[in-house]
């Protein structure tokens, strides 16, 4: 991984990939980008013209969006088990992709006080917020993972998504939820990866 960097601001979705990349093992360079003017300076928005993070280069490949980041790294590094052989991948790209187009949007509308009309629920890809709750609630309770019996990448980022939902009230506090995250919670890189970026949070706060 001597050729992977990591761009991220330990405020930001970034902390989705820093939990992932804990996860793969190995070093990485971080590269701390400032919101706004940083963000949006012509050297970074060369790797990511929507001037936001997080993103990675490997090697000579660049990847923006944490649900391609987490898939792109599980599939990079096999050898950590990350994701389902390629033959079982039916749940994995199914609860990876529902979290990062429906749930994003449910959830962001909701955080933000926006309310889709009763007559444009068809025209909207997240629905009726209840039927997208019972939808993440069916998808944590069939097996003691999102795609099976074993954590994959698509754990990292659909427990993202619950755990900020839960912290900031975008999601509902349901016990399927909370039962989901208390198997995430405690695995060591995701202990290692909040810490790190808590750490960076609070070097900021005090230069």
């Amino acid at each position: 991984m001597s050729d992977l960097t990591f761009y991220t601001h330990p405020m930001s979705r970034g902390r989705i990939i820093r939990w992932m990349l804990e996860e793969v093992g190995g070093s990485y360079d971080t590269r701390i980008i400032g919101f706004d003017s940083d963000m949006k300076a012509g050297e970074y928005k060369a790797i990511n013209p929507m001037g936001k993070v997080p993103a990675i280069k490997h090697g000579d490949v660049v990847v923006t969006e944490c649900a391609a980041i987490c898939a792109y790294l599980a599939d990079a590094f096999p050898e950590r088990g990350l994701a389902p052989p390629t033959n079982h991948r039916g749940l994995y790209y199914r609860w990876l992709f529902f979290a990062a187009g429906p749930l994003e949007m449910g959830v962001s509308n909701r955080a933000m006080g926006l309310v889709i009309p009763e007559d444009k629920y068809r025209m909207a890809g997240c629905g009726r917020f209840e039927d997208l709750m019972d939808t993440l609630e069916y998808a944590v309770t069939q097996n003691a993972f999102i795609a099976g019996d074993s954590f994959t990448a698509a754990d990292v980022y659909v427990g993202s998504h619950i755990g900020w939902g839960l912290q900031f009230g975008s999601i509902e506090k349901r016990q399927a939820f909370a039962d989901y995250l208390g198997r995430l919670g405690q695995r060591p890189a995701f202990l290692r990866a909040q810490e790190i970026d808590d750490s960076i949070i609070k070097k900021m706060q005090t230069a």
